[in-house]
């Protein structure tokens, strides 16, 4: 007997259910490897102060490792399906550490009870928004939309601080931080859900699994930023 529509039709949900399941455990991997790299960089870096210190008062390095992770980030985003997946792997491990490398100077700002506590914070609460947005059935393209407003808005104003340094207070930086938070978890789970369709839109296994390593870099990304932030609001300063 020949198998009738359903049939068809339920081998079919189980088969894209299977793509994505595989093609999000990719993601994941190459986000915590991304962040193991980064953490493990930032670490060992700090042991070091000196390094730490001429890297952070030499605007040519300084600047230069800023330059060198956004256009690691641009190549990723837009190039990413044009690399080989050997180049877009290196291209993603370089740009990890070089967070690391500018994240070392938190270890002299903060106390590593701050660092761990707020490394533990993020990692819960981007667990429980990324969970939610892989499972949510609602569109979350409002949320995002909305979200990126605020990231634009938070740009603006740390460019207006450059100008004006005065306009960043206490109040000001306590505030940015609490909307760096709420923006940071509504992309969280934006990202997620966007990234989810990814494996539906590359059939063959190498596009694929490059796909994974740019979804990679976008949960990465939001990671640190809602880290970052979390740390400026509890963290304590040495």
């Amino acid at each position: 007997m020949l198998p009738n529509n359903r049939d068809y039709t339920t081998l079919n949900t189980r088969s894209t259910a299977q793509a994505v399941a595989t093609f999000m455990s990719r993601v994941y991997l190459w986000m915590m490897a991304g962040i193991a790299i980064s953490g493990i960089t930032a670490y060992f870096v700090s042991t070091r102060p000196d390094i730490v210190s001429y890297m952070m008062q030499n605007p040519f390095i300084f600047y230069g490792l800023i330059i060198f992770q956004l256009v690691a980030v641009i190549a990723l985003s837009g190039w990413v399906q044009s690399m080989s997946l050997s180049v877009a792997s290196l291209i993603y491990a370089l740009y990890a550490t070089l967070v690391g490398l500018t994240f070392s100077s938190l270890f002299l700002v903060y106390t590593m009870e701050s660092i761990s506590s707020a490394f533990f914070v993020t990692s819960f609460a981007f667990a429980g928004l990324s969970l939610f947005g892989f499972t949510t059935k609602r569109d979350l393209g409002p949320i995002g939309a909305f979200c990126m407003i605020g990231l634009f808005g938070m740009i603006a104003v740390m460019l207006l601080a450059l100008f004006f340094p005065s306009l960043m207070s206490n109040a000001m930086q306590l505030t940015i931080s609490v909307i760096g938070v709420l923006v940071f978890a509504g992309l969280t789970a934006y990202d997620t859900q966007k990234i989810k369709s990814l494996p539906l839109q590359f059939s063959a296994e190498d596009q694929s699994r490059k796909a994974a390593i740019y979804g990679a870099l976008i949960l990465y990304l939001d990671f640190i930023n809602l880290f970052l932030n979390i740390l400026r609001l509890m963290g304590n300063r040495r």
